[in-house]
């Protein structure tokens, strides 16, 4: 593993582990600004507690093993992608800066939306990444490749021996036993 991957994931996921501790730990401080995210979206998802607090203390969870796995480098594809997934609404509840008057509280709240958005772009690309290796995608495309290519030389050798071999039958036959 790269050098950069090995200092970039801790430091990528420093920020979901300390946000999702506190989510965990003191879900009432966060559970009044991310209740007009949260109500609609547990309205249409039965899956999801009805109390918003509880959602919050959920998404701070899957945000601590999430950024515990995408720091120590386990599994950190599907890590990165959870907590991009989280990423989203806590960002759409806690940094509507279109819905602010005041301006300078406008300018701060803008200045954190997208340094979310900034880290849910390291994220989608943590998520992408696959450590120098080839994806499965690339190496199912070229496994392909060389099953059709291994198919094409096998019907070639059966064209090139057929003939022959059919010949030397019919001159056989014709032999006297």
């Amino acid at each position: 593993m790269s050098l950069l991957r090995v200092l970039g994931r801790p430091m990528l996921a420093s920020m979901f582990l300390t946000g999702g501790l506190n989510s965990v730990r003191e879900p009432q401080d966060v559970a009044p600004i991310a209740e007009p995210v949260v109500q609609p979206v547990t309205e249409r998802v039965s899956a999801l507690p009805d109390r918003t607090e509880q959602v919050v203390r959920l998404s701070g969870a899957v945000q601590v093993a999430a950024g515990l796995m995408l720091a120590t480098g386990r599994m950190p594809r599907p890590a990165a992608l959870a907590i991009a997934a989280t990423l989203v609404p806590t960002t759409l509840a806690a940094h509507r800066f279109w819905e602010l008057e005041d301006p300078s509280e406008r300018a701060e709240q803008r200045i954190h939306f997208f340094k979310n958005m900034s880290m849910l772009g390291g994220l989608l690309i943590a998520a992408d990444d696959t450590g120098a290796r080839p994806s499965v995608v690339w190496r199912g495309t070229h496994a392909a490749h060389g099953l059709r290519r291994d198919a094409g030389l096998v019907r070639r050798s059966v064209r090139a021996t057929a003939r022959p071999a059919a010949a030397a039958g019919r001159v056989r036959a014709k032999l006297p036993a």
